[in-house]
């Protein structure tokens, strides 16, 4: 079965053609990242124009590098939420034209389904299973008993991690997006600075990263005030530390809890390697009998493929699942 993906939730353009859910013909994304750059994060208007230009480019690629047409797809999967309203709405339509304009079933995706399956191109999936999916506007743990069925056991209640990064980046003074170059300041720094780690010990499985936030930028503010020159390699040691502490502890707790098979990561921020290397030790040494996936770099941002495997597992779990032409984009979609 080969599905045509297409994802604009944020700030890449993207569109992929994959292979019975778990193999990549092609994977075609244009990052928008020097665009926002100078504004310090993703300006909507200026994504959405951008997805406009480069949409109909990119799904055009995609065909061919992967070496099909359009009259031998089986289907077309779109994500049609969460994500920016207006940058959601050029991937919605362009897929909802392709669809009718070759009678192939349109099949709506979660994005954040999108990122779980990003691991079905390592393995197939074990279930039960539990996903940890960390990025720039969500950090959710999934506790899923079967193929397309999601429940959330816990989440953040203010903001998420990764968009802790890129507040905790522009005090830092490093570019946008600021969580490659604090996992990078992290790995020569030490935990000095003892940051809170919020919600540790209670008893959800939710998560809170506002405070540490605060507690990072109040610390800074106050050296300034003083005169005082922190070292920022151990600042970004000490916040990269509070986060990671709470993301693998209640990760931990919750995958014994519930006796998965399988633990996977996802996410913009499974790119970060002091997560990557913090949750594989825990695993090792605390669920020798559970299977860790963690996604190649490439497939940890935003991208089609996982769409086009998320949508493959939901059409094959009901094919009736599938969307006419008042399909929309929903910003606030949940899991």
């Amino acid at each position: 079965m080969l599905i045509l993906a297409i994802e604009t939730s944020c700030d890449e353009t993207s569109a992929a053609v994959v292979e019975d859910g778990c193999r990549i013909r092609s994977n075609i994304i244009a990052s928008q990242i020097d665009s926002h750059k100078r504004f310090g994060g993703v300006v909507p208007e200026i994504a959405s124009r951008h997805h406009v230009e480069f949409i109909t480019v990119i799904v055009e690629d995609a065909l061919a590098e992967a070496g099909v047409s359009y009259d031998e797809l089986d289907a077309v999967a779109v994500t049609y939420g969460p994500g920016l309203v207006g940058a959601l709405l050029i991937g919605v339509h362009a897929a909802k034209a392709i669809a009718l304009a070759h009678n192939l079933p349109l099949i709506p995706v979660n994005h954040m389904a999108g990122h779980i399956y990003s691991n079905r191109f390592q393995s197939s999936f074990k279930f039960p299973l539990l996903a940890l999916t960390v990025s720039g506007g969500h950090t959710e743990l999934v506790y899923m008993e079967d193929d397309h069925t999601y429940e959330v056991i816990g989440e953040t209640r203010d903001d998420a991690a990764g968009e802790a990064y890129d507040k905790i980046g522009r005090v830092l003074g490093v570019p946008y997006p600021g969580g490659k170059h604090i996992d990078e300041m992290a790995s020569q720094g030490e935990d000095t600075f003892n940051f809170p780690r919020a919600m540790l010990h209670d008893e959800t499985y939710d998560f809170s990263f506002s405070g540490l936030k605060s507690a990072f930028i109040n610390t800074v503010h106050n050296a300034d005030q003083r005169g005082e020159t922190l070292n920022k390699n151990d600042l970004a040691a000490s916040f990269q530390a509070a986060v990671i502490d709470v993301l693998v502890e209640k990760t931990i707790r919750a995958a014994k809890e519930k006796e998965v098979k399988q633990l996977l990561l996802s996410g913009g921020v499974a790119a970060n390697k002091g997560l990557r290397d913090t949750l594989q030790a825990a695993v090792t040494s605390g669920l020798p009998d559970v299977e860790l996936l963690i996604p190649p770099l490439s497939l940890c941002g935003d991208n089609a493929a996982m769409i086009g495997a998320a949508g493959y597992a939901q059409y094959k779990a009901d094919s009736h699942a599938v969307a006419d032409m008042s399909l929309n984009a929903k910003p606030g979609l949940m899991l």
